[in-house]
């Protein structure tokens, strides 16, 4: 067994200088590559002369298929730059996305022109093309470590004979690549310890190549073994296809750790420092504490280390607490503790009765829902169980309403209605899920030969088995989310009209359309503007536009699950923007809530910022519990608090009530940021003044400076709009 971390060094002033280098390196990122909106990777860069280019096998220039995606993944983990820091409890960073690199993400010859004018018309991602979005099982990983990953895939390969050659050839391929991969950077840090100087940080080198060393075969005994294995499982897959998802960090890391303990190896600042490395390696979307499939709470004393490591690390960070009314209360006190005194937007909630419930809705179990855990940006899954293309498929609502309102005033120009303009809603809403659903029986027919998931498939339960890729029938459960977007828009819109031109009769239809034609132009069209706007709003609290909300939300969701796509695949609704809030609201003109032709939807599940005077944060939470879809997926909150409720002496006690009250009313999933105006708007002025300026954007959090004007723009709006 290797030895222990012995004569360590002040741990705290390596977890500074890890934390400073990695937010140098994500300086050097938003140099290098300019801005970024999207998740906060471990990513660091390769030396600025390293050159490799992907070795296309289609005459377009991409590459595609099991040939073409291994032969690049190895290709590339041959001459991949390895990576050590001596400070660093773990080896190794990742340095490439090679998805990126394809000058095409899909086949021509798969193409789907039959599609095209609906996707076009509804604002539909299809998620055609797209890769990852569900979760592996690291328990596989760990019990079998490369080596035994090797000689399962070895034996399954020698029980389907030839026709599945081709598939093994290209899983066992990967394998070496990552044990080659390892290899080398052993051979790097056996080079730093023969250099260094400090025999603490020699030692920890040198023990830090044995336990590399044991990991090119075997499975990891120790917790720092466990760590490093999981890092390098995540480092290879963010390479091969930008993977994020994590699992149960505490009970897949607890027998290490105990282990560890009883037999004297570690303490738990060892412990500590070990699980800040991982967490600092790549920031993972982790869950912590929630039922096991029994029912019985998963919390232990390492739930307590992992936050305490994030807590030390103050880096970016995806752990989400699962709130059950079996959770140890300590945990979810502890979590918003740390919240409110670190103000980097993590941990988030999530809320595993209507989880539970919602998901049994499928026809599932309860023993089987409680094991569909937080492990993406808004999205659960089944570790190793289920394909299910999170937060890769959306409908902008908003479109579908104005290709409506357009249609209506075109058909019935002498004699519109609400009741007309509601009906045709219902009709275009009704193309647009069967569209999306048609997508995504293009993307499981075809993804196999356009991007097979040869790492990922590893640590699932059926591809190795049968020979089949994880979206061509290597998994049984088949779960598509389906996300709606722009909810508040929409219910806005319909509050406005019916109060505005229904009832009030303060501007005619006709006047409407003229005004979203023009996008409110001059005087008049903004008096107009501001009308419109100032209608009842979704979340004012039982309001017009609350009850709108819930009748558009009750209507996706039937639309979403009355059947399966045409394929049979079983889709799931949500509501839920991520980044896609401007690339959405691009697409869209004038809509009648008041927004203007360009500017972003609403993001999520939310109100419009400026929902209501007060920007009450019960109101929202009570809002957003109501529209939930109710089948598993969320619909989140995302929640802006000012720094100053920290000062509150009753003020974990007042935002722990807030995120169960929004689940006992059947929320799903709550993010907070705790941020002050005054500084987020001074960052948006100059964001390298802020460099380790943390927030969570939708579902995942990243360094301010690093976002784009327009996106930091969003965050802005949230707060100053009053949420």
């Amino acid at each position: 067994m290797p030895p222990s971390v012995q004569n360590r060094t002040d741990y705290a002033s390596r977890l500074e200088h890890l934390r400073r280098r990695k937010e140098a390196q994500t300086q050097e990122k938003l140099r290098r590559q300019g801005y970024m909106n999207e998740d906060d990777y471990g990513m660091v860069l390769p030396p600025e002369d390293f050159t490799w280019q992907p070795k296309p096998n289609h005459p377009n220039g991409s590459f595609y298929g099991l040939q073409g995606w291994a032969d690049n993944f190895c290709n590339l983990t041959e001459c991949h730059p390895v990576y050590v820091d001596p400070m660093d409890a773990l080896a190794g960073r990742y340095m490439v996305l090679l998805n990126r690199m394809r000058k095409c993400n899909w086949p021509p010859e798969f193409d789907y022109p039959e599609l095209k004018s609906d996707q076009d018309r509804y604002g539909i991602i299809s998620g055609i093309g797209n890769d990852a979005h569900f979760a592996p099982d690291y328990e596989i990983g760990l019990e079998l470590g490369w080596g035994g990953l090797l000689a399962k895939v070895r034996q399954y390969r020698a029980q389907h004979g030839p026709d599945k050659a081709e598939f093994y050839d290209a899983e066992e391929r990967v394998i070496l690549a990552v044990q080659g991969w390892i290899r080398r950077t052993v051979e790097a840090v056996e080079a730093e310890a023969a250099c260094q100087a400090d025999p603490v940080l020699e030692a920890n080198l040198r023990e830090m190549a044995e336990v590399n060393r044991w990991l090119i075969e075997g499975p990891p005994r120790t917790l720092r073994e466990a760590c490093q294995w999981i890092a390098w499982f995540n480092m290879a897959s963010r390479t091969y296809n930008r993977d994020g998802a994590g699992g149960q960090l505490d009970e897949l890391l607890r027998p290490y750790y105990q282990r560890d303990r009883s037999e004297g190896r570690i303490d738990d600042e060892d412990a500590i420092f070990l699980l800040a490395c991982l967490l600092l390696n790549d920031p993972h979307y982790y869950q912590l504490g929630g039922p096991a499939a029994d029912g019985h709470d998963q919390t232990s004393h390492l739930s307590f280390l992992i936050l305490e490591a994030a807590h030390r690390l103050k880096s970016t960070c995806n752990l989400t607490i699962r709130v059950h009314d079996g959770l140890d209360p300590r945990l979810l006190r502890k979590g918003v503790e740390y919240l409110l005194e670190d103000r980097k937007a993590w941990p988030r909630f999530s809320g595993d009765k209507a989880l539970v419930e919602g998901f049994m809705r499928n026809g599932y179990s309860a023993e089987l829902a409680r094991r569909r855990i937080a492990v993406g940006c808004n999205w659960m899954a089944l570790p190793g169980l289920e394909y299910t293309m999170n937060d890769t498929v959306k409908i902008n609502v908003a479109k579908v309403l104005m290709a409506a309102f357009d249609e209506m005033m075109h058909d019935d120009n002498d004699n519109p209605s609400l009741d007309s303009l509601w009906q045709r809603f219902e009709k275009h809403l009704r193309q647009a899920v069967l569209c999306t659903a048609r997508g995504i029986d293009v993307q499981l027919d075809h993804q196999h030969l356009n991007e097979p998931e040869l790492v990922l498939n590893l640590l699932t339960h059926g591809p190795i088995e049968r020979g089949l890729n994880v979206t061509n029938g290597g998994v049984d459960l088949y779960n598509m989310c389906v996300d709606g977007a722009a909810l508040a828009n929409v219910a806005d819109s319909l509050a406005a009209i019916q109060s505005r031109i229904e009832e009030q009769k303060r501007i005619t239809w006709q006047e409407l359309a003229e005004c979203l034609q023009a996008d409110y132009p001059g005087v008049e069209g903004e008096r107009v503007r501001l009308m419109m706007r100032t209608a009842p709003h979704y979340g004012e609290g039982d309001s017009l536009g609350d009850r709108w909300a819930l009748r558009v939300s009750e209507l996706f969701t039937w639309l979403v699950t009355e059947k399966p796509t045409p394929g049979g695949r079983r889709m799931i609704p949500g509501w839920f923007s991520w980044a896609d809030t401007l690339r959405l609201g691009k697409q869209l003109g004038a809509t009648p809530d008041g927004r203007r032709a360009g500017q972003p939807i609403a993001h999520g599940a939310n109100p419009r910022p400026g929902f209501r005077a007060d920007s009450a944060a019960t109101a929202m939470v009570k809002a957003i519990a109501a529209i939930q879809p109710g089948y598993g997926n969320t619909a989140p909150v995302q929640l802006e608090l000012d720094p100053c409720i920290a000062q509150c002496d009753e003020a974990v006690g007042i935002v722990s009530r807030l995120i169960t009250t929004h689940f006992e009313l059947g929320g799903t999933l709550f993010n907070i940021n705790i941020v002050d105006a005054q500084q987020v708007l001074a960052a948006h002025k100059d964001p390298s003044q802020y460099p380790d300026l943390v927030v969570r954007v939708t579902g995942f959090t990243a360094y301010f400076a690093n976002l784009s004007p327009d996106f930091r723009q969003l965050v802005v709006d949230r707060l100053v709009r009053g949420c």
